[in-house]
């Protein structure tokens, strides 16, 4: 587990608990308070007046006493009574009132829990395999990877107001279980040619135009990963589509660019993170070739209790039906692991919970007191995945989850996955089964579907389901049962549905399900409804998702992007690259000159010396700030020409200075910025001839 003090930050809770008094007071407006209550993993529902927290987990680990302030928060502040697991590992509670939301992330917090960057256009949740550590197949324990990428990125100026949300997965093995090619970054764990290291997969996506992954590195070695990681993140920073919302994940980059493109662009920018990074430790790991004997049957876990790597120890999934959890059952299963001395949980991306290093003798008593809280293993058919869909979702069309409670896998314990709207985030198009909701008008009504995605599979040797037809919600179940039926008919030995579906095409599908999928006119009134809506079917408008942040993202993101360029600077000033450092510092004063123009309603320029002459012009506060960067362009002008140890540290400082009271400025300007996280730790005084550069 990541220690505390990485993940928990006392001060920014105490400014979001300001926010919302002042929110709530009338003293900010929407847009700003809702940037801020994003970063803090608080996000809108349908219900006006509650929210929804979304814990992160990273990895999916974490102790029974986590697990029980979870519990607490629910019984304290949620109306709802439930937490959710969801397929990115993380944790949510529904229906918590706005005014009582920051308590509840202090809660959080007193155990070690954190819910920053879990919304917004940032670095999200970063899952792994659920059985890193235990696992006899895998070449190595990916965790401490795991927990470098999410010690180093968590509040990362870097990733904090990026295009859009970046997703990342990590295996320990070429099985690739945590499906490293629907993630915008896979990192795989890989032993070739008698060597250990990671592949590294890059542009994948599932919803609006789903995309597998590419191979951006078919091996690198330990000392790379980062700066490969930080490499890829930087491309989405500076080239993903900040105007157009639906293009603008990483997977339409290496459309826009193509996979070559894509990688060309890549390999540039890791020369500069590779020098700028030099200095960072990897974690200390045992690597080893694994035993490729065991079988690796399901994505996401086990179906069963299995043995670990670790002789006498076992896996024990605990099946929690569409992801959900009552109080009760939290306090129980957190119980049960105290009693048994068993000090870590883990969440599955098939939304269920794990106990680890469980001993042999101990199973069937785990199994007992399992049953007294009305709970067990996963039993077959049962692998159902939902969403929450149109019960609290903003974007949700359809009623994924009283869909879901509904289907079975069958005897075969098919993956079904029921997702509420085209995002996906039951992950539809990496099911045996997948589907997720939309509406179609029919004979002049407005009708619930749900699109159909058939034998997906988003591990290693796995591909994106195939898109089969749209049915009516109300036909749904028999369009499964169909499917089910079919495959258990014509299957061959030892085929799986997986094998059976990707041999067919998109035109079988459509023809084996024709029937079901055509409505005649005089059947329309049996389609109409919802499943658990007595009602006609209709699409709520609630304004959109909430992904991205404020107005002021333009702003915001330079001055995050300004701070990342900083920490280059200094990096290679370290190094003696003495002209990359001063590269760093040219880049600094266009982001930040670039973001004062924005706010003084200039069109924006590249040129240093032009952003100045402007600024000069324009501005009416902090009037000298567009002397002082002309004077900047030309000290590095000189510097790069005769290069000065001492000359070229009091820039760095004078510069600091400068875009602290740059970020002053712009605050003064737009009181709704918050540029906190990005502005340099100096203090800027009220005198502002001191601010000036002593060049």
């Amino acid at each position: 587990m990541i220690e505390a003090q990485i993940l928990v930050n006392q001060e920014e809770l105490e400014r979001y608990r300001e926010g919302v008094e002042a929110f709530l007071a009338n003293r900010i407006d929407a847009d700003r308070f809702q940037s801020m209550r994003l970063q803090q993993g608080v996000y809108g529902q349908r219900q006006e007046g509650v929210n929804m927290i979304r814990v992160k987990i990273p990895g999916g680990k974490l102790t029974p006493d986590q697990l029980t302030s979870i519990a607490d928060v629910v019984e304290r502040y949620s109306q709802h009574g439930i937490a959710h697991i969801t397929t990115r590992q993380d944790i949510q509670i529904h229906y918590i009132p706005l005014k009582d939301t920051p308590a509840a992330l202090l809660h959080l917090a007193s155990a070690g829990l954190t819910t920053r960057e879990a919304c917004n256009n940032t670095v999200r949740n970063v899952t792994d395999c659920p059985l890193s550590g235990v696992c006899p197949r895998e070449h190595v324990d990916i965790t401490p990877y795991q927990n470098l990428a999410v010690s180093h990125f968590l509040r990362h100026p870097l990733t904090q107001h990026l295009p859009r949300k970046f997703k990342m997965s990590f295996s320990g093995c070429e099985s690739d279980c945590a499906q490293g090619m629907i993630h915008d970054l896979g990192v795989v764990a890989v032993h070739r040619n008698g060597k250990f290291g990671f592949k590294i997969l890059a542009g994948g996506g599932l919803g609006h135009k789903q995309r597998q992954a590419i191979t951006v590195e078919e091996f690198i070695e330990e000392k790379d990963l980062l700066p490969c990681m930080e490499a890829i993140i930087t491309l989405h920073n500076r080239y993903s589509n900040r105007k157009m919302r639906a293009k603008s994940r990483i997977k339409f980059l290496v459309d826009r660019f193509g996979a070559e493109g894509f990688v060309e662009k890549y390999r540039e920018e890791l020369e500069r993170t590779r020098a700028a990074l030099k200095e960072a430790r990897n974690p200390a790991a045992h690597w080893s070739a694994g035993d490729t004997t065991t079988p690796c049957d399901n994505p996401g876990a086990p179906r069963t209790v299995i043995p670990q790597k670790q002789a006498g120890l076992n896996v024990f999934p605990v099946s929690m039906p569409i992801g959900d959890m009552t109080v009760a059952q939290m306090r129980g299963i957190a119980r049960l692991a105290h009693d048994e001395g068993l000090t870590e949980l883990r969440t599955t991306q098939d939304q269920n919970l794990m106990f680890v290093n469980v001993p042999d003798g101990r199973v069937p008593a785990i199994r007992e007191a399992l049953g007294e809280l009305g709970l067990g293993e996963p039993a077959t058919g049962d692998d159902v995945v939902a969403c929450p869909g149109t019960t609290t979702c903003r974007l949700g069309i359809t009623s994924s989850p009283i869909l879901g409670a509904k289907l079975t896998g069958g005897r075969h314990d098919l993956r079904m996955r029921v997702s509420g709207c085209h995002n996906g985030c039951a992950q539809p198009e990496t099911g045996d089964i997948g589907i997720y909701g939309e509406g179609k008008r029919l004979h002049g009504r407005l009708v619930p579907h749900y699109q159909m995605y058939i034998a997906g599979d988003g591990r290693r040797k796995g591909a994106l389901a195939i898109k089969g037809p749209t049915i009516p919600a109300a036909r749904v179940e028999a369009a499964i049962t169909r499917l089910q039926e079919t495959y258990d008919r014509e299957r061959k030995e030892g085929e799986t549905f997986f094998q059976w579906g990707q041999s067919k095409d998109t035109s079988y599908f459509k023809d084996l399900l024709a029937d079901i999928a055509t409505v005649a006119e005089a059947d329309i009134q049996s389609v109409l409804h919802d499943h658990g809506d007595e009602a006609d079917f209709k699409v709520e408008q609630f304004g959109g998702g909430e992904c991205a942040g404020a107005a002021q993202e333009t702003v915001a993101a330079n001055f995050a992007e300004a701070a990342n360029e900083r920490n280059y600077r200094n990096a290679f000033l370290l190094q003696r690259k003495y002209a990359e450092s001063m590269e760093c510092a040219r880049e600094m004063g266009r982001l930040v000159g670039q973001s004062l123009l924005f706010l003084a309603g200039e069109k924006p320029v590249d040129n240093l010396k032009d952003i100045a002459a402007l600024l000069s012009k324009s501005l009416t506060e902090g009037s000298n700030l567009g002397d002082q960067l002309a004077e900047f362009s030309a000290t590095l002008d000189r510097l790069a020409e005769d290069y000065d140890d001492g000359a070229y540290a009091e820039l760095n400082s004078a510069m600091d200075y400068w875009v602290a009271e740059a970020g002053l400025v712009c605050q003064n300007i737009d009181t709704q910025l918050d540029l906190t996280v990005s502005l340099p730790k100096v203090a800027v005084v009220e005198d502002k001839k001191k601010v000036r550069s002593s060049i």
